[in-house]
Parts: C-alpha cells; sequence; structure tokens
C-alpha cells in the first residue's frame, strides 16, 4: 500500500494519519482552543495538527523556526494566541512557559502551554495566520481561509496533473506558506506521498544555512518525484553537483522555484545537471502561489502563466494586481482587502501570457540621467553568475548604478567577481550596468543585519555600511 506519509521515524497510512488528526482535533475541543499556534519541525504531527485545527475551525498560526523570541512573542501576542503546542526541544526555547506533555501519540514528543494574551479579533473566516519577516523585525500576520487556501491547492493539482506527481519531498518549513499549500495541501489533495524529513535531514539549518549534500541524500533515498525550493537554495545545489562532478537524482519530474528571482542562466544551469527546475511567482496575500513554468509551458526568465485559481492584471504604471484567492485583511487592521490587490510588484505579460515580474515598485532607482530602474533585474543579473552568492544594487541620483557583493566563496579574487560583473552586464543594457562595485563587510543575513531572517536584503542597512566605499552621498531608504 503506498503511504501517505512518511516522516524521519516511520510511515503513516491514510488511515494512521487520520487517526492521528482525530486525536489531535479531540484534544483541542477538549482544550476549547480558539486560535493555536505551533512550533513544530516538518513532521506527521504538523500534518496531522494543521488538519485537524481546520477540520475544527481553529485558527492555526505556524510559527517559523527561525523567529526569535521577540518575533514569536509578537505572533503570538498579535493573534491573540491562547494555546501553543511545540516539539519537546522547542520548547526549551521558551523556558519560562509552563509547558505539560501534550498527550497525542504523534511519533514524537509534543508539549503544550496555554498563552495569557488578549484576545483579539481576526477577519471573519479566518482559518489561517501566516507570519512574514518584512524589511523591519516585526512579522506581519496575513490571514488566510480555508477556501482561499483549497483554491490554491486545487489550482496546483490541475496545472500539474499532466506530470503524474506521486511522491513529494517537503524540503521548505510548513511555517512557510508556500510550502504548507503547495508542497502539503496540493500533494494531499491528488493523492500523492508526503515525505516529510525533519529539516536538517534535508540541509536546512535556521533561515540560511544549507547543506546540499544532505538535500542531494534525501531526494536519492526516497525517490523524491517533485520539490520546492528558494533561488539561493538552487545555486547551491547546482554548485556542489557541478563541484562533485554528479547530477541531481533522475527520480526528478519537477522542481518548483520561488521566493525571489531566479534567472533564466540558473534554471539553465540546473537543467543541465539534472534538475527540472521551473520558476514561480506568488505572495501571502494571495493564499501563495499565482503563477508557475510548467513542462510544455515553460519560459525562462519568466515567472510562468496564470494557474487555474488566480486573476492577474497590470495597473496602469505596471504594477502587478492579483484577485481571486485574496486573504482576509492583516492581524491588527480590520480594513478589509480590495478587490484587486496591489502586489508592490512591478511587470509584464508577454504576447504568450507569460508574466515577467520586474522588481518592487519602491525600490525603482532614478538614476542622474533620469532613467527608472528595478534593483531586482540587476541583482538577478549579478546573481545568475556563479562567483556571485549575493547581490544589492545602489545609485539612486547617482550617474551609473554600484553594487555591494558577496561571492560564492570568500577566496575568490577580486578580478573573479569583475569578470562576473562584466559579464552580468553584457547582458544588461548600457543604464543599468554595474560601473562601480566593493565587497560586502558580512554575508546578507539576519546576524549580519543586512537581512531579514527570511533572507530579504535591507537595502538601507547595506547601504549605510558600504556608500562611503562606493562614493555615494545621499541616503536612500528603500527596503
Amino acid at each position: 500500500m503506498t503511504p501517505a506519509l512518511i516522516d524521519g521515524q516511520r510511515s503513516w497510512s491514510e488511515d494512521e494519519l487520520a487517526a492521528l488528526r482525530h486525536a489531535a482535533r479531540q484534544w483541542l475541543q477538549r482544550q476549547r482552543t480558539r486560535v493555536l499556534a505551533t512550533l513544530l519541525d516538518n513532521s506527521a504531527a504538523f500534518v496531522a495538527i494543521d488538519e485537524a485545527a481546520l477540520e475544527a475551525g481553529v485558527v492555526h498560526v505556524p510559527l517559523p523556526l527561525f523567529f526569535t523570541d521577540e518575533q514569536t512573542q509578537h505572533a503570538l501576542h498579535g493573534a491573540g494566541v491562547d494555546t501553543l503546542v511545540a516539539d519537546r526541544t522547542l520548547a526549551l526555547r521558551l523556558p519560562a512557559m509552563p509547558w505539560s506533555p501534550l498527550g497525542v501519540d504523534a511519533g514524537r514528543e509534543l508539549a503544550f502551554t496555554r498563552v495569557s494574551a488578549p484576545r483579539v479579533a481576526l477577519p471573519a473566516a479566518t482559518a489561517k495566520v501566516t507570519y512574514t519577516s518584512g524589511t523591519t523585525g516585526a512579522p506581519k500576520g496575513v490571514c488566510l481561509s480555508a477556501a482561499a487556501m483549497n483554491g490554491v491547492a486545487q489550482g496546483l493539482v490541475k496545472a500539474m496533473a499532466p506530470l503524474a506527481v506521486t511522491r513529494h519531498l517537503n524540503a521548505l518549513p510548513f511555517a512557510v506558506l508556500l510550502e504548507n499549500i503547495a508542497g502539503l495541501m496540493a500533494p494531499r489533495l491528488q493523492n500523492a506521498s508526503v515525505v516529510t524529513l525533519p529539516l536538517a535531514e534535508v540541509g536546512l539549518v535556521g533561515a540560511n544555512r544549507f547543506d546540499p549534500e544532505s538535500l542531494q541524500a534525501a531526494v536519492q533515498r526516497h525517490e523524491a518525484e517533485s520539490l520546492i525550493l528558494l533561488p539561493q537554495m538552487l545555486r547551491a545545489w547546482c554548485g556542489w553537483l557541478a563541484g562533485a562532478r554528479l547530477r541531481a537524482p533522475s527520480s526528478l519530474k519537477f522542481v518548483a522555484v520561488g521566493g525571489a528571482a531566479v534567472g533564466a542562466p540558473v534554471l539553465a544551469a540546473a537543467r543541465s545537471l539534472g534538475i527540472p527546475a521551473y520558476e514561480g511567482y506568488g505572495l501571502s496575500e494571495g493564499a501563495s502561489v499565482q503563477t508557475l513554468n510548467l513542462p510544455g509551458a515553460d519560459r525562462p526568465g519568466s515567472a510562468g502563466r496564470v494557474l487555474p485559481h488566480a486573476r492577474l492584471r497590470l495597473a496602469a504604471d505596471g504594477e502587478i494586481e492579483i484577485g481571486g484567492t485574496l486573504f482576509h485583511g492583516y492581524v491588527g487592521d480590520p480594513s478589509p482587502p480590495p478587490d484587486w490587490w496591489p502586489t508592490g510588484d512591478l511587470g509584464r505579460v508577454d504576447a504568450d501570457g507569460f508574466v515577467h515580474v520586474q522588481g518592487r515598485k519602491k525600490n525603482v532607482l532614478i538614476t542622474a540621467w533620469g532613467r527608472n530602474v528595478s534593483p531586482e533585474w540587476v541583482e538577478t543579473a549579478l546573481r545568475s553568475q556563479p562567483a556571485l552568492a549575493q547581490a544589492v544594487v545602489l545609485g539612486d541620483g547617482a550617474p551609473a548604478l554600484a553594487a555591494v557583493l558577496w561571492p560564492a566563496a570568500a577566496a575568490l579574487p577580486d578580478s573573479v567577481l569583475q569578470g562576473s560583473v562584466d559579464a552580468a552586464n553584457t547582458t544588461l543594457p548600457d543604464y543599468a550596468r554595474i560601473a562601480r562595485w566593493v565587497r560586502a563587510d558580512a554575508p546578507f543575513d539576519a546576524a549580519s543585519g543586512l537581512a531579514t531572517a527570511n533572507g530579504r536584503p535591507r537595502r538601507d542597512a547595506v547601504f549605510e555600511r558600504h556608500a562611503a566605499r562606493l562614493g555615494l552621498r545621499s541616503l536612500e531608504t528603500t527596503s
């Protein structure tokens, strides 16, 4: 019998998973839980609790494991959480709370505590609150309905039906909405087996540390047919495969890549190494994926065509607006979203219906020559070079653009980095080329203060620490 789920401990049949879900639902009802938060590694326990909360009408708030204690407390109190469930080892991060054993046999030790947060009025029909780290330290809670999430999952099932995927490996945390919807709900709807290992076993530690060798081993061991990656994970995997003179396991049929722009050269490199990588686009306010490239409907460098559940249009200034599976509002903000949500992303739709995302509207740089340039566009060209792991482009009000670079390996000399900049410049028009660059004084991550916890650059911080070396004068405030 094909298992419904395989975790780090055992395989679960659909009946066994249903029994675990039933036990979790009964426990939630006994606790009279209204808003549940979880601090869980990927596991059968998360799957059962997530599905039980949906059945019981309990709002679920999955907490990212990389949140700081301050961010965790912000989310607990902001959403009015009354019950927190955690892996026993993760509960040790919050020792001041009175923890008790959960008493539900999920194949791992679970603990729970009651949270003394004030009751919060959430938007009607809220089933899940997903928290994302923005450009400030305080995460923002996006309130989603069951109908919106199910609509996205159903749209993905319909779009991917020709691939006949039977086994999906979870390579991202379930607290990341993309994996929760596209890597759990959608595979479960199409009766595919879900391989749900502890994150360390797929090489992911925290928000920014990734070991591609562990991912390669997990894909090979479990004969995974699909997975979802972030762009930096794909780049690291490609680099490791190339260095080891290996190819990705032949079981793979589809690797979705999202969260940031990828770039056609990276996709080409991935496919040459046996990784069937396809770029997509989505956002939490739309309950995740909105567009996706697929075999037979693929244009590298684009974000793909609009999926069956989604609606998308462009505003007069080129901003992408979405409709359909929209969120119901933010935690703490009673304002309902409009029928068409302004994403803040600039883009275009080509004659064949492929969506091209061209950067954030608020990040647009205006050079001294009056040319508008999206830094993300140029950064994608730079990161497409194997020697460049990270890049931030600056130059608002300057006659030419500048960049702060972090190399793929610390030992790489400046001459190699200059060659990479030169190669990227050949793909760009003259007004968007990099004239000056410096090495970053630290990697772009939360520890250095140069990026958010989920890896998004803090452009103001990057500017402050490198402007003098680049000869830039006016303080930029984009983020």
